[in-house]
């Protein structure tokens, strides 16, 4: 079917939908709106999500999903012989279950792969997709500006081209009551306010100080009272340290000690989250929770916690925003500082006290 008379993704019917969108945390996180607005365009479709298996534990048991179909990203660690095993055995079961609708919200060479195999009738991306993934898309959604548009809005553009964008963004995440009886036990008996810390991140140029983290730590600890719980991967156990060698106050350190649900369900009991640019924070923002954060190489406006809160603060400095992974200046740093933070912790953490304490 040529693209001048194919019918418009608004009325197109589809049984089996793909979507794609493998990584990070923060970046599924951003997705999940689109899943809600699928599954209301499409109420009897089954509707899968094609996740790396690091993240698939987060996706298990939504509400809007029949299925979660991961991918090991890590097989290369076991040689490219097992690596290249794996992914061919990956591309034969996208291609086994016969998609009529495939959407990548990712657009990366490697989902662009996943797409072409799908052999989906309908293969949906963005605009802004990069690597050459726009060519296996049969419909693409255009992005005006992607440098003025938020992650979870360009998103959106995919609902607005299906027909369901004027419905509200919803974000679900689905807490497993296991988690949730963990979280409960984990928090019991410690003194509120709950002030969930995540000090980690992939990008050194997104790695507040420890010594930021905890000032702001000590100054909430003069001032309210309270408790740290000290979130994020195993590889951010280093950083959890650095703070809590800084703390004197109650503090948990619960760094690689969490499952995806568990992290979940604790930072849903979170009276604060604060944090950097990473994917816990994003997870906080979208369970409601309030949130401050410190913001150096990338921007609010494209980032940002959505919907977007006054607690994310930016750096002033020319180079502000920059996305640039590593740096030898990192004059944010010492710019951002945690003065800069606290009226907005100040202020969450007040009106925590006016209506809980």
């Amino acid at each position: 079917m040529s693209g001048w008379n194919r019918p418009s993704l608004a009325v197109y019917n589809a049984e089996r939908i793909a979507v794609i969108k493998p990584s990070a945390l923060g970046d599924i996180v951003h997705s999940l709106p689109v899943l809600t607005a699928l599954r209301r365009r499409y109420p009897h479709a089954h509707i899968t999500w094609v996740v790396n298996q690091v993240y698939a534990p987060l996706l298990d048991g939504h509400r809007d999903l029949d299925d979660v179909l991961p991918f090991d990203r890590r097989a290369s660690h076991r040689g490219w012989q097992a690596a290249a095993r794996s992914w061919l055995s990956f591309l034969r079961e996208l291609q086994r279950r016969r998609f009529d609708l495939a959407i990548d919200l990712q657009g990366l060479f490697r989902t662009a792969v996943m797409m072409a195999a799908t052999g989906a009738k309908r293969r949906v991306g963005l605009s802004t997709a990069r690597e050459g993934a726009t060519w296996t898309y049969t419909d693409i959604v255009p992005v005006a500006d992607f440098n003025a548009i938020h992650a979870v809005d360009r998103c959106w553009r995919v609902a607005e081209a299906l027909g369901v964008g004027d419905m509200p963004k919803e974000f679900h995440i689905p807490i497993p009551e296991e988690a949730q009886r963990w979280a409960e036990a984990t928090t019991r008996g410690y003194p509120r306010p709950w002030l969930m810390l995540g000090p980690g991140a992939r990008w050194m140029t997104k790695r507040w100080p420890p010594e930021h983290f905890a000032a702001l730590a000590r100054r909430a600890w003069d001032n309210f009272g309270g408790t740290v719980f000290v979130v994020g991967g195993e590889e951010e156990t280093a950083a959890a340290l650095a703070v809590r060698r800084r703390l004197s106050g109650p503090c948990r350190d619960l760094t690689g000690r969490t499952t995806l649900p568990r992290l979940a369900a604790l930072l849903a009991r979170a009276d604060v989250m604060l944090a950097n640019d990473t994917g816990p924070l994003h997870l906080a923002a979208a369970l409601g929770r309030p949130i401050v954060a410190p913001y150096t190489c990338t921007r609010v406006r494209l980032n940002g916690p959505y919907p977007l809160q006054a607690g994310a603060v930016e750096t002033t400095v020319s180079c502000r925003g920059s996305y640039i992974k590593r740096c030898s200046r990192l004059e944010c740093m010492a710019e951002l500082t945690p003065e800069c933070l606290w009226p907005s912790l100040a202020d969450v953490l007040r009106s925590w006290q006016n209506c809980c304490a």
